[in-house]
């Protein structure tokens, strides 16, 4: 075995390598960019050396960087983990060039892998199923048009060196064909320099269904079972669990042994994922299975099948990296229990799944356990950047059987919160109580086609919520008095007591909060958890209210209700104000089916209001770099025009002007790299 390796990645996968390792006696070195530097998977490593900048082009992707970091420290092998390097056959050739173990597949095996339609005719000669299609270098439109008649509508054009849902059409048509192969070829060219394309029926709402492989330099190839990973936006897997609640017992079987002639066919070794399309008939049953491709690493969602097999996978890449045999014949291979698995991003599913960064103020995930496990590069206080991956944490559950696990995500999600850049915690929520998702019958393109089912809608946020986190407001500003008044030279006094009462108000207390924006006020009467709290028009009684330990029972109108409660607004007692004239942070409310995210703000609002906004200046939604400036000072704009473009998380966004107006300042130059909210044009008043 290994004495010491180098990790050549970031973030969740570093830490989660150098955990395996570390639990083996193996020293890591881990690398990192000049953004990276405070990084966890650099606090955890052995030792960490610097590789360059921020960019994942003057880091990560520096291969030769990388390798001479191997040298300089003594590592004796590179383990790649997913992205960046890791299905590079020219860096894994030259870590071996260099005297230092691949972690991983050959590169002769990668490259057996890297053309998409060489993979499907060697697939095809070594007895796995394939998709009818034409994989042929004949790329004349006029002999597609009719390889695509022959093979019949619905097909999909894909792009034979392409990857990441890019040059992809969907066709149903044959007067279609022409016009989605040229947009085709345009996007391919662009997105990957070579314009070929190949055509392969398409599978209406598929099923798609991966098997783990492993091979060894013995000879040896098993598989350690199925994921199912049909949930995904964008041909973006959201949700992943083993086993496949579709799959027969002889489908499993056929499955597993088509995968095991995949991997011999390129003769692998290591680590490895194939996958597969499935088709479903008239009943939503599984028909035939049909390859798709070889993922030449490991998966981000190699956990869930760590959890149902007993196996540490890492442990395995690196015991067969080290020329050891596997210690298991595929008849030893255990599937116990159920396993999925959902990963949390910094992101805005309601504006598009825009991704975020910015600093992790608050990260609260559930206490790993037998049941749970988390996977994540950051803790509480870390940044998200926008140079990589927005990826907070991958959170996996484990039971006896699926519907177990099911109820074991959905509690762990119920525990989640995250504070500083949005996440997708709130529609991940909605995802696993689905029904689609709860029966196990969700398709690959079904997100994409209802998405809003998995959405906030635009309704108002629901009472009970709204109401505990009127009564969580209260008791925490009363707790507070308390406090203050037991630290004060006075604590008897009148003015100390904690009920609200002031000269000429009755004990009314008003409170307000913000949700998506929109401004929310209450007005309550009581202390000591009994209240009348008036909203909308209703009044509602509220008896018996307890907050402790992050947790609030109640009761509304004679019904007992209990809920989970984080935020600024119950932790931070100095950012409350018991006059109820001052903001309180952020605020959320959980009653173990939905969430309310609210913002506890001022009472006594500015006359431009309680956000603070401005219609004279335009800021950074995040931080970037600035792509182009389209205007200048004492240029005219009108409202909506596109005064500035930034880049940030591989994404160019479009600011756009907030009102019409003369342009006053721009305070940024094509090429800077900004900060989230920083002005960057300011119009005339």
């Amino acid at each position: 075995m290994f004495n010491k390796i180098l990790i050549a990645n970031r973030g969740e996968i570093a830490c989660r390598i150098i955990r395996t390792c570390r639990e083996l006696g193996i020293r890591t070195v881990a690398v990192y960019s000049e953004a990276d530097a405070d990084a966890q998977h650099v606090r955890l490593a052995d030792e960490a050396h610097c590789i360059g900048g921020p960019r994942p082009a003057d880091s990560y992707l520096r291969g030769e960087a990388i390798i001479e970091v191997a040298r300089n420290t003594g590592a004796q092998a590179v383990h790649p983990g997913y992205g960046f390097l890791s299905e590079n056959a020219d860096f894994a050739e030259a870590v071996e060039a260099a005297g230092i173990v691949f972690i991983g597949p050959s590169a002769a095996s990668m490259r057996k892998m890297g053309s998409k339609a060489g993979a499907k005719e060697l697939m095809q000669a070594a007895g796995v199923p394939v998709v009818p299609g034409y994989t042929g270098e004949d790329q004349d439109p006029a002999h597609l048009q009719a390889q695509a008649d022959r093979i019949g509508y619905p097909l999909m054009i894909k792009a034979a060196h392409g990857g990441g849902g890019k040059g992809m059409r969907i066709v149903r048509a044959a007067d279609e064909f022409i016009a989605s192969l040229e947009s085709c070829q345009r996007e391919a060219r662009n997105a990957f320099g070579r314009d070929r394309v190949l055509l392969e029926r398409y599978v209406e709402q598929p099923r798609h269904i991966e098997i783990q492989v492993f091979g060894d330099g013995h000879g040896n190839v098993i598989h350690l079972n199925e994921r199912e990973c049909s949930a995904q936006r964008r041909y973006q897997k959201v949700l992943e669990e083993a086993p496949s609640p579709a799959l027969t017992p002889e489908m499993r079987q056929a499955m597993g042994e088509a995968a095991v002639l995949a991997a011999r066919a390129i003769d692998y070794v290591n680590a490895g994922t194939v996958e597969f399309i499935v088709g479903q008939d008239a009943d939503g049953r599984p028909g035939a299975f049909y390859f798709m491709e070889i993922n030449t690493r490991l998966q981000v969602e190699h956990p869930v099948t760590e959890l149902v097999t007993g196996l540490d996978l890492v442990a395995l890449q690196l015991q067969v990296a080290a020329g050891a045999p596997l210690p298991l014949a595929q008849h030893e291979v255990r599937q116990h229990g159920h396993a999925i698995e959902v990963r949390l991003y910094a992101e805005d599913p309601e504006a598009g799944f825009l991704p975020g960064s910015g600093r992790l103020e608050r990260l609260r995930l559930p206490e790993p356990s037998a049941h749970v496990r988390i996977d994540s590069g950051v803790v509480e206080g870390d940044s998200v950047t926008i140079f990589y991956d927005p990826m907070i944490a991958k959170l996996i559950v484990h039971d006896l059987d699926r519907p177990r696990a099911l109820a074991r995500l959905r509690e762990a999600l119920a525990q989640c919160a995250i504070a500083g850049p949005k996440s997708n915690i709130e529609f991940l929520e909605r995802l696993v109580r689905h029904p689609r998702v709860v029966e196990g019958t969700i398709d690959t393109g079904y997100l994409d086609r209802h998405l809003d089912q998995f959405l906030p809608s635009d309704s108002a946020p629901d009472t009970d919520l709204l109401l505990a986190a009127a009564v969580t407001r209260l008791l925490a500003q009363e707790r507070i008095m308390r406090e203050r008044a037991a630290a004060s030279g006075d604590p008897t006094s009148p003015w100390a007591i904690a009920d609200g009462f002031r000269l000429g108000h009755g004990s009314r207390r008003s409170l307000a909060f913000l949700h998506r924006g929109e401004r929310i006020e209450l007005h309550a009467q009581g202390s000591d958890g009994d209240y009348r709290i008036e909203h909308d028009g209703q009044s509602h009684t509220i008896g018996g209210a307890r907050l402790a330990g992050g947790v609030l029972t109640l009761r509304n109108g004679g019904r007992g209700k209990r809920f989970s409660v984080l935020g600024s607004a119950v932790l931070d007692g100095d950012t409350l104000d018991p006059g109820g004239s001052g903001g309180g942070g952020d605020l959320l409310v959980h009653d173990g089916q939905q969430r309310l995210r609210l913002q506890a703000v001022a009472m006594y609002r500015p006359e431009h209001g309680a956000d603070g906004s401005s219609a004279d200046r335009l800021t950074a939604p995040m931080p970037g770099r600035v792509v182009v400036v389209k205007a200048a000072a004492g240029d005219a704009v009108e409202s909506g025009q596109e005064v500035m473009v930034i880049e940030a998380m591989k994404m160019e966004l479009s600011l756009k002007a907030p009102r019409a107006g003369t342009v006053q300042e721009v305070r940024a130059s094509a090429g800077d790299f900004v900060d989230a909210d920083a002005v960057l044009v300011t119009l005339e008043p």
